[in-house]
C-alpha cells in the first residue's frame, strides 16, 4: 500500500511488538490510550506471534509453559512463555517473585485476560484498525495479513518497520494490499529514530 493510504483516522491502534519500542512510540504520539497484549513484552519471532493470534491467545502464558529467565533490572524477573516465545520483563516484580518462584501469576493473568478481551472485542467492533510491528520478513508479514483477515471484522492496515543498515526512512514497496513497510536505521534504534517515528506517524490519528 502507499503512504497516503495508511494515513487517516483509526478507532483502534495496537502494537504487535517486537519490543516495547513500538508501544513507547505510540504513547509518545498520543496513539495508545490503553495497554495492549503485546505492549510490554518481547515477541521476537513473528511466526510465533502469528500462531498466537491465530489461536486467539488460547493458552497464552499457561503455567507449564513458563520459564524463569533471570533478573530484568533491579526489581523485575524476566519470565518466558516458551510455547509462544512471549517474553515478559515488566510483569513479575521481585516483591512476589524470585528466580525460583512465580508468586504473582494469578494477578498477572487477570491483567492479560483483561487486555486479551479488550483486543478481541476491538477486532469485532472497530471500523478501522492500525497494527504496528517492528521486525518481520515479507513471508511472515504475508502470513500475519492472512491471520488478521480471519480475525478482524472490518478494515485494517499494518505498518511494518524493520531496522536495517539504511539512512532515514526507506520504503520497501512490498506487494501487500494493506501493508506499508519501511526500514529505519538500526543504529541506536531506541533513542536515535524519534524524528523518524514522528514522520512516519504524521497524519495518523486516533478517534477519541
Amino acid at each position: 500500500m502507499k503512504r497516503e493510504e495508511l494515513m487517516g483516522t483509526y478507532d483502534a491502534i495496537f502494537s504487535l511488538g517486537d519490543l516495547c519500542l513500538t508501544s513507547i512510540q505510540l504513547k509518545k504520539h498520543q496513539l495508545r490510550p490503553y495497554s495492549g497484549v503485546m505492549d510490554w513484552v518481547a515477541t521476537p519471532e513473528l511466526s510465533k506471534l502469528n500462531m498466537l493470534l491465530r489461536n486467539r491467545f488460547d493458552n497464552l502464558m499457561k503455567f507449564e509453559h513458563l520459564r524463569i529467565v533471570g533478573p530484568a533490572g533491579p526489581d523485575m524477573i524476566c519470565v518466558s512463555d516458551d510455547y509462544y516465545h512471549f517474553v515478559s520483563n515488566h510483569d513479575f516484580g521481585t516483591d512476589k517473585n524470585s528466580l525460583t518462584h512465580i508468586g504473582s501469576y494469578p494477578e498477572v493473568m487477570e491483567k492479560y485476560n483483561r487486555r486479551i478481551n479488550r483486543f478481541l472485542g476491538k477486532m469485532r467492533t472497530a471500523k478501522r484498525i492500525l497494527f504496528v510491528r517492528t521486525e518481520g520478513s515479507l513471508e511472515d508479514v504475508t502470513e500475519l495479513q492472512q491471520v488478521l483477515r480471519d480475525l478482524v471484522k472490518n478494515d485494517f492496515s499494518i505498518l511494518v518497520i524493520n531496522h536495517e543498515n539504511v539512512n532515514g526512512i526507506v520504503e520497501k514497496n512490498w506487494p501487500l494490499s494493506n501493508v506499508y513497510s519501511v526500514a529505519f536505521p538500526n543504529v541506536d534504534k531506541w533513542e536515535g529514530n524519534h524524528h523518524l517515528w514522528s514522520e512516519i506517524l504524521r497524519g495518523i490519528k486516533l478517534e477519541q
